[in-house]
């Protein structure tokens, strides 16, 4: 299955955040991961939205991967700048924001989903991530 860049995406806004964001639910209904994985524009100064998932009636952990862009994550009482490669880890409950704090669209990709467990150990990736963390 392909879905092209910019299909079926639309403009939302999030959390009270400032400006709207444009965003593509990739395979929306179509797959059966149990995750949801978007990618989001934000123009220049637009942001989510400062927020948190209750772990009791909410609980989602959100992963956020930059592309293009720079911005600022502000996640429980830290406060991040990011750019292409880097990213956030946001688990259930704890406050978080994403801003576009550059001159250019800030194109990240979200994942988001229930926390879990998965076993990845029969993998040759996963025995080598875990090796690079030490």
């Amino acid at each position: 299955m392909l879905e092209r860049a910019g299909e079926y995406s639309f403009d939302h806004a999030l959390h009270g955040g400032s400006g709207s964001m444009n965003v593509q639910w990739h395979f929306f209904d179509e797959s059966r991961l149990p995750v949801a994985v978007q990618t989001w524009t934000l123009p220049p100064g637009a942001s989510e939205g400062l927020h948190s998932h209750d772990p009791d009636t909410e609980p989602l952990d959100e992963l956020y991967l930059v592309i293009t862009g720079s911005g600022r994550m502000h996640v429980a009482d830290g406060v991040y700048d990011i750019g292409p490669g880097d990213s956030v880890l946001t688990p259930a409950g704890i406050s978080h924001d994403l801003v576009n704090t550059g001159d250019d669209e800030l194109r990240v990709v979200v994942v988001w989903g229930k926390p879990g467990e998965a076993d990845w150990t029969r993998f040759g990736t996963a025995r080598k991530a875990r090796a690079a963390r030490g």
